[in-house]
């Protein structure tokens, strides 16, 4: 394959987005109904990209695993969702909101898609109120906003701590007129296992029937992933259990590049691990650190309860380390501090690997009324979680895998490197960098779906005007459904003794220990060896009961646990390759004498697109060299 052509459009950058609207091809209401389009996800990419091509007129399936849209992962998100308002007066602007992105990224990131996320996030919230999200308001009725970590302003507007679950509830009223209407037809309960090319192009998908187990061909001029991020494959993580990176990865495999995998990113404020059993860890909201500040007892070993320690005794690290940020510095330098702490034997509680979130000076300023308004339903949930009560003691909190920046190479118009294939929200690279701001994901997703997507779309879908629908019958809808159904067969066959779960969290140990927030490449190295041998052990101790003719969900867990083992290669590969400290990639060899990331510009500021080369090949490395017309490269700093 040639050079990356990421479609960047010329002129200054606060034009670009506007001239490409311009002078994209559109496509008459008439012909849109004769166009389909495959959308799979019903996150809040995916349902906003539906209901918005519906709403065009696209004939438009869509796709989900979940018995409803509405248990897709973005009802998890908690704290917020970014846009460049102002209405604090505060001085931000659309430049600020791109300049904080690009930065906190660490200054890698496309300009062009950073700044076009910024200038839609408005829209988003204006959007969203017009469907009636109960975002907070002020006393006087104004919309409030309060800040997230690694900016200076206040720009996140939030609905308490359940802003994923309002939104997404928007976005599914607006996609149920839509099913209503007859434009999207819904097909929950459904895995996609394969992605169908025909003369090169994407050109539909083959799914499972989670229900009954039926193998289904769906055919579309254009099929969409947003299917969410990969963070589930260190096992514990913020994710839901299903989370999973199946379907990017079997596009990865047809052909789309696969960008900046190592690129996870490590939430600081999770509740800990609390027992060897648990699948998931829990989540608390970034947004606790405006009011709540984070300590540990400043005598190594001290296990004291934290209400017995007196105020000198305390170390506010974040505080201490950053004064201009405080306990608001980006997540991956949260999560590293943490990390530090911990290592260094300051940790709190039984485990040690926990420091102290305290909310008592905010109560005690403020009243505890103002903070049960902002914080109350996340302290309802901790205190259900842990039998401790936030009013009365600190919250205990640890980082936890969470979020990827990594994703499938998309260009300006989402489009991936398979014509036809787009994906959108965390399914793809392109906005965030190595690191990711607090409340940024649900202006991504909601700006992909809502404004970009239907936008670009038909750049590609006019010339499939006169087209016609697209035959399933064809021999390559044949060819992936055999592929599809053998894997099937492949994965029951092996009659092992070990689970897929078992695998799954032995993998995730691996990737949490050598490639989770801290990398050297020693443990890279010793990461590929293990990952090769359990994957080994995987295809030949492998234990799925039942058959491939019924609901299964082990059956399901195999298929994606087999993903993962390949996939984490790949992540491994790319931290090796990238010889610097990025954002939340923080290799222990590249670093400043203070401890922070040291990045390498000279020789690494592009995003990393892996080929896939075949089974058991190596994958290739394509580059996209970052330009950066409108910042300067500088070192990231937060003191």
């Amino acid at each position: 394959m040639g050079k990356l052509d990421s479609k960047i459009p010329e002129g200054p950058l606060s034009q670009k987005w506007t001239r490409y609207k311009s002078s994209a091809r559109l496509i008459n209401p008439a012909n849109r109904k004769k166009l389909e389009v495959i959308v799979v996800g019903t996150g809040l990419s995916g349902a906003a990209a539906a209901s918005a091509l519906g709403e065009l007129g696209y004939s438009v399936k869509n796709f989900c695993y979940q018995d409803s849209p509405r248990r897709a992962h973005s009802v998890a998100a908690q704290g917020g969702i970014n846009a460049a308002k102002n209405y604090q007066n505060d001085g931000d602007s659309t430049y600020r909101l791109f300049y904080d992105m690009i930065k906190g990224g660490d200054f890698r990131s496309r300009e062009a898609n950073v700044y076009r996320a910024a200038e839609v996030s408005n829209q988003v919230i204006d959007h969203f109120t017009a469907m009636g999200v109960p975002f907070a308001r002020d006393y006087g009725g104004t919309l409030d906003t309060r800040s997230f970590g690694g900016v200076q302003v206040s720009r996140t507007f939030y609905a308490k701590g359940q802003t994923g679950q309002q939104c997404l509830l928007g976005c599914y009223s607006s996609l149920s007129r839509q099913i209503k209407k007859g434009s999207v037809v819904m097909y929950p309960r459904r895995e996609m296992l394969e992605l169908v090319l025909a003369g090169g192009k994407a050109r539909g998908i083959i799914a499972r029937n989670l229900i009954t187990g039926a193998i289904e061909r769906h055919s579309a001029h254009a099929v969409v992933l947003a299917t969410g991020g990969y963070g589930t494959i260190y096992y514990l993580s913020t994710l839901a259990v299903n989370s999973n990176a199946s379907a990017a990865w079997k596009a990865h495999r047809k052909g789309a590049f696969f960008a900046n995998p190592s690129f996870i990113q490590i939430h600081p404020t999770s509740v800990p691990q609390l027992n060897r059993f648990q699948s998931k860890l829990t989540l608390m909201s970034e947004s606790l650190r405006n009011d709540g500040r984070i300590w540990v007892p400043a005598v190594k070993g001290d296990k004291r309860p934290p209400n017995s320690i007196p105020e000198e005794e305390r170390d506010y690290y974040l505080e201490r380390r950053y004064p201009a940020f405080g306990n608001l510095v980006p997540r991956d330098v949260a999560s590293r501090a943490a990390k530090e702490r911990c290592d260094a034997g300051y940790g709190v509680g039984e485990t040690g690997l926990a420091v102290n979130l305290d909310f008592r000076d905010a109560i005690k300023k403020q009243g505890k009324k103002a903070i049960e308004n902002k914080y109350g339903n996340l302290f309802e949930m901790y205190k259900t979680i842990t039998g401790s009560d936030p009013y009365e003691e600190p919250m205990r909190i640890y980082p936890a895998g969470h979020y990827t920046m990594g994703g499938l190479w998309v260009d300006y118009e989402l489009m991936t490197t398979i014509p036809g294939l787009y994906a959108i929200g965390e399914a793809n690279f392109s906005d965030h960098g190595a690191n990711r701001l607090g409340a940024s994901s649900l202006m991504q997703a909601a700006g992909d779906g809502y404004f970009v997507l239907p936008a670009t779309i038909s750049n590609y879908l006019a010339d499939d005007i006169s087209t016609g629908k697209i035959d399933t019958s064809r021999p390559e809808f044949e060819e992936a459904e055999r592929a599809s159904v053998e894997r099937l067969h492949r994965l029951l066959s092996i009659k092992g003794k070990h689970t897929a779960s078992s695998f799954h969290r032995r993998l995730g140990k691996i990737m949490w220990d050598y490639c989770g927030m801290t990398r050297n490449e020693e443990g890279l190295k010793k990461a590929l060896t293990l990952i090769h041998d359990l994957r080994n052990e995987f295809w030949n101790d492998l234990r799925v009961p039942g058959s491939v003719n019924e609901l299964n969900q082990e059956l399901e867990k195999a298929g994606r646990v087999a993903d993962y083992l390949e996939m984490a290669g790949l992540l491994v590969n790319d931290a090796l390759a990238r010889k610097e400290s990025c954002g939340a990639h923080f290799r222990e060899e590249y670093q400043t004498p203070d401890g922070e990331a040291l990045r390498n510009d000279a020789e690494y500021a592009y995003v990393s697109a892996w080929e896939y080369a075949g089974e058991d090949k190596p994958h290739i490395l394509h580059r996209e060299e970052l330009k950066f017309e409108e910042v300067e490269l500088k070192v990231r700093s937060y003191k």
